[in-house]
Order: C-alpha cells, then sequence, then structure tokens
C-alpha cells in the first residue's frame, strides 16, 4: 500500500531522488506532517475549499456513505470497503475527494523509479524509501530496495525505527544510508505524544550502530514535547555516545500539514503555532557542535 510516488526530490537523501511513501505508521505523533499516513488501509480526503458545490458525482457514487446536505458534504469514512473505494477514485472533477492509498506491484513501482536513472546517475541521487512507516511493510521494503541495488541505484530509508528489529534487518544488505528519527529519549513523554516506546527505539538504534551503514540523524523540535535544553542534551548525548553518526538534522516545529486533519476529519491536538524560539533552535544546534556532530538546521 503505497500513497505516493515523489519524483525530482532534492531533500530526502543525496542527489535527485525518487522517494516512495508507503503507507501505515506503528506511532501516531500528535504532530505528524503526513496523518494519512498513519493508517495501513485506503483513506477518504476531503477538502471543503476545492468542492464546487453544485456537482453531485461523490454522493450520487456512495449515496449510503457520502451525503450532501445544504452544500455541505459529510463522509461516512468508516464504513468504506475496498469496492467504495473504486467508485469515488478519480470522481471528483475539482480533486477536492480523493483517495489516499494505492496497492502497487514492486513492478509498477519500479517502472516509475526506472523513469528517472540519468538523473540519479547524474546527481549522486537515487531512491528513498518514506512514509508512514516503510518497515511497517518489511516484504515491499526489502523488494522494492533489492530491486534498486540490483540496479545499482543509492538507496535510503526515513524511518522512525519504531517496529520490531527483524522487520530492519531484512533490508539492510540492500540500504546505503538511514535517515533516521530520533525524538525523545524518555520513555513516559514519548509515550503521551506518540504511543510508542522510546525503549524499542533506542534499542534498535544500538543494533543499526553495528550495521556500518551510513546514519543521519533527524530530531524534530516541537514545543512542550522536546523543544527544551533537557529533551536536547539528553538526544545528542545519545546520539555521540552510541550512534556512530557526525551528523544530525533539526527540524523546527511547523503547522504546514495541519489542513490535512480537517480533509482526514480528525482532530488536532500538537501546537497551533510554529516554533518560533530562536534561543532553543540555537541551544540545539550549538550543543550538537560541542559533541562533535555536524549541526544541521532543516526548514
Amino acid at each position: 500500500m503505497i500513497f505516493n510516488l515523489q519524483r525530482y526530490s532534492t531533500h530526502d537523501g543525496p542527489g535527485i531522488r525518487t522517494v516512495v511513501f508507503l503507507k501505515g505508521c506503528s506511532l501516531g505523533c500528535f504532530w505528524c506532517q503526513n496523518p494519512e499516513s498513519q493508517s495501513a488501509k485506503q483513506e477518504i480526503l476531503f477538502d471543503e475549499r476545492l468542492c464546487i458545490n453544485d456537482c453531485d458525482l461523490c454522493s450520487a457514487s456512495c449515496p449510503n456513505l457520502i451525503n450532501k446536505s445544504n452544500g455541505h458534504i459529510q463522509i461516512n469514512r468508516k464504513e468504506f470497503e475496498q469496492a467504495d473505494y473504486k467508485k469515488v477514485q478519480n470522481i471528483c472533477p475539482s480533486l477536492a475527494l480523493t483517495v489516499c492509498g494505492e496497492s502497487l506491484s514492486v513492478q509498477e513501482v519500479m517502472q516509475t523509479i526506472n523513469k528517472d536513472s540519468p538523473f540519479y546517475q547524474r546527481t549522486g541521487g537515487g531512491i528513498t524509501l518514506s512514509g508512514g512507516e516503510p518497515f511497517m511493510q518489511p516484504n515491499l521494503s526489502q523488494e522494492i530496495l533489492s530491486a534498486c541495488k540490483q540496479q545499482g541505484y543509492h538507496t535510503a530509508v526515513e524511518t522512525c525505527l519504531h517496529v520490531p528489529w527483524k522487520n530492519i534487518e531484512a533490508s539492510l544488505p540492500y540500504l546505503d544510508l538511514f535517515l533516521a528519527d530520533l525524538k525523545h529519549t524518555d520513555e513516559s513523554i514519548f509515550y503521551a505524544w506518540t504511543k510508542g516506546s522510546a525503549k524499542r527505539i533506542l534499542k534498535n538504534f544500538q543494533y543499526l550502530a553495528k550495521s556500518n551503514k551510513k546514519i543521519i540523524i533527524r530530531v524534530p523540535l516541537i514545543q512542550g514535547f522536546n523543544a527544551d535544553e533537557k529533551s536536547i542534551k539528553s538526544i545528542v548525548d545519545f546520539v555521540a555516545s552510541e550512534i556512530p553518526t557526525d551528523e544530525i538534522h533539526f527540524l523546527p516545529y511547523h503547522t504546514l500539514g495541519i489542513n490535512k486533519y480537517k480533509m482526514l476529519d480528525l482532530p488536532y491536538y500538537a501546537p497551533k503555532e510554529p516554533l518560533n524560539d530562536t534561543n532553543i533552535i540555537d541551544f540545539a544546534t550549538n550543543y550538537a557542535k560541542q559533541k562533535q556532530l555536524t549541526a544541521v538546521l532543516r526548514g
């Protein structure tokens, strides 16, 4: 289950890359920029701002699941089944209503990836698996990465490492780069904001440290969660002492994905304003430098 194939990316590893977004995640981070990636199943996205209003194509296709009343669309998402998603796939002329998630074979994914092979060769680029959490679909991840290595492509993965280690281990022979999130080291705080286990992630980092793979750490900085000196010190200290890397990226919190929650009819629990505390951002980069790490600030 894949929800996007993004070509010509320059922010997800070296060179020009194709990013394959796999659906499904074992975390439920309050600030997630791609909430449509969390469920492993297909979903309906509805952007009321794009709705034509005098069009009845969606409600006519699934009258028991989509109701139009006084110019407003109401969607019974919980009752949608595979056949219903097919009925509304590509039916909306303004793309106000879209289906997120598509079941593709490895061969179909590789057809898109192979289109850009000249760019990979010229720029040192390649492919990156992202999500969601790619290792929630370990077999698909392994097969795509293996097929890419057979073509000689550079491979990377964006991962939160919140999966059984065996899910990751199977893909190690086919991976060149890990872009790995380290959000917090405190178990209770991490669980409160993500419903996951920091202990599992830290243990997987220790396993990954023995793999001899290139690792870049990514740290989202979110006010109220980890954008404080104590949390940052703990994260950076763990990286400096446990992970064989010299590069850490800090990503100050922003709200660019907030409208997606409305499109999915989901509540939004993260802060409503971006992180603008330059003092804590400077502290993070300076403390990482003190620990002999190359600190990169990403928007």
